[in-house]
Order: C-alpha cells, then sequence, then structure tokens
C-alpha cells in the first residue's frame, strides 16, 4: 500500500508501477479514426563511437579489513555521475554534440542556429534548408552529408564486488568503489563520426525539415590484464589500488523530421487515475476540452455509439436461391445427414 492507500501490486516495497492508463476491451467496435497532429520522421540514421581509456593506480575505498586478503573479483560496474542540484556541474558527465552539414544549411537569425522545441520539451531540433528542385522533379529526397564530433567530459564512479577471505578461511562480499575523471571541460575527450541523410523537399511543403540529435553514452570496465594478481594491490594498511581499462561507447541517432497530420486508430482517451476521493458535492473540473467533431461523447471520455455509418459489406454466405429449371430436380428434398 502506498501513501493514498492504493495497492501497487509489487511484492518490492521500494519500488513502484506505472499506472495503465490505457485499456481496450477487444471489441472492434470501439475503435474509430481520429486525426492527429505530430511529427513523422522521414529518415535516420544510428551509429556508434567507441573510445578508451587507461587507469594506472585508482584507489578504492573502503579499505580492506585487517587480516583479510582478496579471494576473487565477483564484478566491476560503471555509473556515471550527476547531481541533479547542481546540473553544470563540471563533474557530471556531459556530452555535448557539434554537427556540421554539407548540401545543406541551418537556418541563423541574430542568435544563430534556430531550434524549435522538440518532443522532449526543450530546444533541440535544428531548422534546416536546402534547394531540392533537381530531386523534387524526379519525385525524390535531396542527400546531405554531415561531420559528426561529439566532446565529453566529467566522471563516472566504478564499482567493484570483491569476495574476501579472512585469517580463519570464512568468505565473504565486498563492495568497493573509486571515482574516475574521463576528461576535463578545458580539454574534452573528441569522437568524431561520419553520416549521411535524406532531407524531403522544401518548396511543395508549408514547413521546412528539422534536424534531431539523441545520443547516450556507456561505460564497460575490466581489469587492466584480466588478472586480480597482477592488476590489484593491497598496501600494508589495507588500501587498494588497481589498474583498469574502460571502454566507451557513446550511440548516436539523428532524424529528419517534418510536421503531418495523420490518422490513426484509436480506442478512446487516455485517463488518469484518481489518486484521492472527493465529495460527491464537489463538480471537479476537466484537464482536457471536450470533443464535438462526433467521434466521442460530449464528456470526451469515450467515443458515441453510431458515430459512423455502418458500411454494408457482402454476405459471404449467401442464401442458396431455388431455381427451378422445369425438370423436376426441384420436386426432390435435400437428403438429411444421418448420425450413427
Amino acid at each position: 500500500m502506498n501513501c493514498f492507500c492504493a495497492s501497487q501490486n509489487n511484492t518490492n516495497d521500494n519500488c513502484c508501477r506505472a499506472n495503465d492508463l490505457c485499456c481496450f476491451s477487444g471489441n472492434l467496435e470501439d475503435v474509430t479514426a481520429t486525426p492527429i497532429y505530430v511529427q513523422s520522421v522521414y529518415d535516420a540514421v544510428r551509429f556508434h563511437l567507441n573510445g578508451m581509456k587507461t587507469v594506472q593506480g585508482l584507489r578504492f575505498t573502503p579499505a580492506l579489513p585487517c587480516g583479510c586478503s582478496i579471494s576473487r573479483v565477483l564484478d566491476i560496474r560503471c555509473k556515471k555521475v550527476f547531481d541533479p542540484s547542481q546540473a553544470g556541474d563540471c563533474d557530471n558527465l556531459t556530452l555535448d554534440m557539434e554537427t556540421g552539414i554539407s548540401g545543406a544549411t541551418f537556418l541563423n537569425d541574430s542568435k544563430g542556429i534556430v531550434e524549435t522545441i522538440g518532443p522532449d520539451g526543450v530546444p533541440s531540433e535544428k531548422i534546416i534548408f536546402a534547394d531540392t528542385s533537381n530531386c523534387d522533379e524526379d519525385g525524390c529526397g535531396t542527400p546531405i552529408f554531415g561531420t559528426q564530433n561529439v566532446r565529453m567530459w566529467g566522471n563516472i564512479v566504478v564499482y567493484m564486488d570483491l569476495c574476501i577471505c579472512d585469517n580463519c578461511g570464512r568468505e565473504s562480499n565486498m563492495t568497493v568503489c573509486a571515482e574516475v575523471n574521463i576528461a576535463k571541460p578545458s580539454h574534452p575527450l573528441v569522437l568524431t563520426n561520419f553520416f549521411e541523410l535524406c532531407m524531403p523537399s522544401t518548396s511543395n511543403s508549408a514547413f521546412m525539415p528539422r534536424l534531431t540529435e539523441l545520443s547516450n553514452t556507456g561505460f564497460t570496465c575490466r581489469l587492466a590484464t584480466n588478472n586480480s594478481g597482477r592488476d590489484i594491490c593491497i598496501s600494508p594498511n589495507g588500501d587498494i589500488t588497481a589498474n583498469l581499462i574502460i571502454g566507451i561507447c557513446v550511440t548516436m541517432e539523428k532524424k529528419i523530421t517534418v510536421p503531418v497530420q495523420i490518422c490513426v486508430l484509436s480506442t478512446g482517451f487516455a485517463e488518469a487515475p484518481l489518486q484521492e476521493n472527493t465529495s460527491d458535492f464537489i463538480n471537479c473540473p476537466g484537464l482536457f476540452p471536450d470533443r464535438n467533431d462526433g467521434c466521442c461523447d460530449a464528456s470526451g471520455n469515450g467515443y458515441a455509439s453510431g458515430s459512423c455509418s455502418q458500411v454494408q459489406v457482402c454476405d459471404t454466405c449467401p442464401p442458396q436461391q431455388n431455381i427451378d429449371c422445369g425438370c423436376g430436380c426441384g420436386d426432390y428434398q435435400q437428403a438429411t445427414p444421418y448420425n450413427r
């Protein structure tokens, strides 16, 4: 039970499950067509940028307990550093993308490159323009080429799970951690790649295409020589140092998007469940305007029955016509099957 006396249906009290906002009864009569105004992906390309960093003598904490030794390394994990209270901290792992294109240009004004609001709610889309008249005559898109430079700086945290053994031969597990600096903002780690995209016409549309960029980074750590005896050192006071190799992979995806108005099949409107009870005396307002286009009822919570005309279709099993050819064959009834 949570603080609103609602069951989470989860055996782990520290976790939760998201509410199911959509449901479908399975009846196809509840499915109707509705127009939506969204962005469509015209073309997209995805690629990986790989890098590597070596770390010598990295010190882990806490120290090894007195009288214990390391039997084996169970696992080595990584986590990116991010402090939400200080988003601009240079210790936070940061990716800065610099994109240059050939065959098209970014729209610019007095403040620089024009960026529009993307699906993430922040200015993340760049408007691009090119003379597409030659390819428009052939009914094809216009190719553009680009160069991608990714600058990375900040820290990651490395966790090492160890199996330690005391003087009596009893084994137990212990986790130590250390913070590693990937690069400084003044000297970032730079990864470069080239890409090619196809953009639609800019003359036969009310909108110009936009370039959207997505990126994420992952890290993989291992011992430098995969030998704990050579790569891990323990001082007399129990301090642990290790030599590591950190593999870096940046996954990037670039999209050419255009605004479109399309019709989709819908089973109804999504409605979030209430987490508090109100008195019947109080009339609570809605959050979305009512639909009055005939696709739903006045409350906007469902589709009205009979809003769409029934289309007459052919009967797959039409009744047999009794045609009398005059030869007397119609005077005999069809034999009834005999069930044993």
